[in-house]
């Protein structure tokens, strides 16, 4: 999905954030509209369809329901105005509201070079690590991470991220392009697919590897049904894009985290 930046019109964006889930839990117009906190199982089916408007109060509710981060949120309010305002004064304000966090708000969105991306897990540690280690060489980096990966293959991804424009080179340091890495490419899940594997394996290790000081896990065996299980998807992605605000509201950073939110049926469907 696009970041919200990118959209010049609320209906869009909000089709866009239902066939994702709807790809990603099977989420129904019915369930989306009854979690937003709507009688009418179809008005959100015709807001997206430009039949009806959606109000500043059901933008406020529709953006927590999203998950919308601060800055996320302040956009979508400015886009519904923006588009449902008749008051040319105000749709000028809203749009150079838009423009302003538009610019606060930058991330790169992957697309031919995302495979190679999440093609190996050190890919994104490097993007995050390099940035703030002075006199970045290879060997320096390497010795700084937990697994084991050569200097010449922090070298080769190290370049490819720089030709890809995911970082910056500037005098023996690396600089950040964008704030966010997204997806958008077919190939994009299969590559991430493999990424998953591959931070479940790291994940497997750190167990034993860490002290409880310094890793937390925890975990639920829970029985549920579809509705439920929506529900679930969808906090766990409001906590995900709760956890991207606090680190982009971070300073300083000492260490690189890796966080997994994993959910994964145990059994078959239970016939009644």
């Amino acid at each position: 999905m696009k970041p919200i930046s990118d959209y010049n019109d609320y209906r869009p964006f909000i089709r866009d954030f239902y066939e994702e889930r709807k790809l990603m839990t099977g989420l129904s117009w019915r369930g989306f509209n009854k979690m937003a906190g709507y009688a009418n199982t179809r008005f959100l089916k015709l807001v997206c369809d430009g039949k009806s408007k959606l109000s500043s109060v059901g933008a406020s509710r529709l953006a927590k329901l999203m998950g919308l981060s601060k800055i996320q949120t302040s956009y979508f309010l400015a886009l519904v105005t923006y588009c449902n305002s008749p008051v040319e004064k105000k749709k000028l304000a809203a749009l150079e509201h838009m423009q302003s966090l538009a610019k606060d708000d930058r991330i790169r969105v992957v697309g031919g070079d995302g495979y190679e991306y999440f093609k190996n897990w050190w890919n994104p540690i490097l993007r995050e690590l390099a940035p703030r280690v002075a006199n970045a060489t290879p060997s320096k980096i390497a010795n700084m991470l937990h697994e084991s990966v050569t200097p010449e293959n922090v070298k080769k991804s190290l370049d490819f991220l720089v030709q890809a424009g995911f970082l910056k080179e500037r005098r023996n340091r690396y600089v950040q392009s964008d704030k966010a890495i997204l997806g958008s490419s077919e190939k994009i899940p299969r590559a991430i697919r493999g990424m998953h594997r591959q931070m479940a394996r790291l994940a497997e290790k750190a167990v034993e590897a860490f002290p409880v000081t310094e890793r937390n896990f925890s975990g639920m065996t829970v029985a549920v049904n579809r509705a439920a299980y929506e529900q679930i998807v969808n906090e766990l992605d409001i906590c995900r894009k709760k956890i991207a605000g606090i680190v982009s509201a971070t300073e300083s950073c000492d260490r690189i985290y890796r966080v997994n939110l994993q959910l994964f049926p145990l059994t078959k469907e239970i016939k009644k």
